[in-house]
C-alpha cells in the first residue's frame, strides 16, 4: 500500500514531460533572466523623457522584467509572498503558451513607442519567447526513421502508379 502511495506521489511531483532537455530548459531560463535584466535597464532608461508614450513603454518594460523574473527565477523575488505560487503555475504552461505570452509582452512596448531603446531592450525577452516556441515544435527526428519513412512513401507511390496503369496487384 505504501509503495503505491509513494509511486502516486512521485508521479504528481514530477512536471509533465514537454520534450525539453535539461540544457535547453536552462538556456530558456537564462535567456529569460538576461531578457529581464535588459528590459529593466532599458525600461528605466526609457522613462527618462518627457514623451508620455515613451514613459508608458518604459513602465511596461519594467513590468515585463518583473514578470520574467517572477516566472523564470522566483528565488529572486523571495520578498513577494505569491512568487512561488505564480512560478509553479507558470511551470505548468506548455512551451507554446509561454512563447505566445513572452513574445506578446515584448512586442507591446515596441508598438507603443518604437525606438532603439525599446527595440533592443525587448529583443532578448522576445528571443526567450522564440526559444520556448522552438521547444514547442518538438525534437528533431533521427535520420534512420526519416529514411524509413521516405522508403515506405516511395514504395506506396510505386504501388499506386502500378495500380493506376492497370498492372495486377
Amino acid at each position: 500500500m505504501s509503495t503505491e502511495a509513494e509511486t502516486a506521489a512521485s508521479t504528481k511531483t514530477t512536471p509533465e514531460d514537454d520534450g525539453m532537455t535539461w540544457w535547453y530548459r536552462w538556456l530558456c531560463k537564462i535567456a529569460g533572466v538576461v531578457g529581464g535584466i535588459s528590459c529593466a535597464i532599458a525600461g528605466v532608461w526609457n522613462c527618462v523623457t518627457v514623451n508620455p508614450l515613451s514613459i508608458a513603454a518604459g513602465v511596461w518594460m519594467v513590468l515585463n522584467a518583473f514578470v520574467l523574473f517572477l516566472c523564470e527565477v522566483p528565488f529572486c523575488c523571495q520578498f513577494i509572498e505569491f512568487a512561488n505560487a505564480i512560478a509553479a503555475r507558470a511551470d505548468k504552461f506548455k512551451p507554446w503558451q509561454k512563447a505566445f505570452f513572452y513574445c506578446g509582452m515584448a512586442l507591446f512596448p515596441v508598438f507603443l513607442s518604437f525606438s532603439f531603446t525599446t527595440l533592443f531592450g525587448n529583443g532578448i525577452a522576445f528571443a526567450t519567447g522564440v526559444l520556448y516556441g522552438l521547444a514547442s515544435l518538438g525534437k528533431k527526428g533521427d535520420a534512420v526513421t526519416y529514411a524509413r519513412l521516405q522508403h515506405q512513401k516511395q514504395g506506396d507511390e510505386e504501388r499506386a502508379t502500378e495500380t493506376a496503369n492497370g498492372a495486377p496487384e
